[in-house]
């Protein structure tokens, strides 16, 4: 899937580069799932919200440490927020790494322990 959307196609390459990762479009936008179960949601001004992001799954913790933060570039999403995800502007030049460091949090949620052995095992 071809992107000239310059937000979408960073997003795409960190999410894609973890194992047996795949994208689907679901409402009407890209998600990146592991084996199935979805780590990233990307949206594009979602209901006229006017942000470009990734909603990310996390936890309540982590969520909340990162919109008191800086809640200019980090939010809770509609639908998903409640169970922990954080929303991630990618229209506020973000920092890359830290959005890395999100999008891995968020895979290695839902990744079944013998990917996340494969990934770690990779790393050495």
């Amino acid at each position: 899937m071809a992107s000239k959307n310059p937000h979408l196609a960073r997003l795409r390459r960190l999410c894609l580069a973890f194992p047996e990762t795949t994208e689907k479009l679901a409402w009407g936008a890209p998600t990146f799932r592991v084996k199935g179960k979805l780590f990233v949601h990307y949206r594009n001004d979602h209901h006229g919200d006017g942000r470009i992001a990734a909603w990310c799954n996390s936890v309540a913790e982590r969520q909340q440490d990162l919109v008191e933060a800086d809640p200019e570039r980090f939010f809770v999403p509609p639908y998903v927020g409640p169970s922990g995800w954080v929303g991630v502007r990618l229209d506020r030049k973000p920092d890359w790494a830290v959005v890395a460091e999100i999008v891995e949090d968020a895979y290695r949620l839902v990744a079944p322990k013998r990917v996340l052995r494969e990934l770690d095992d990779a790393r050495k």
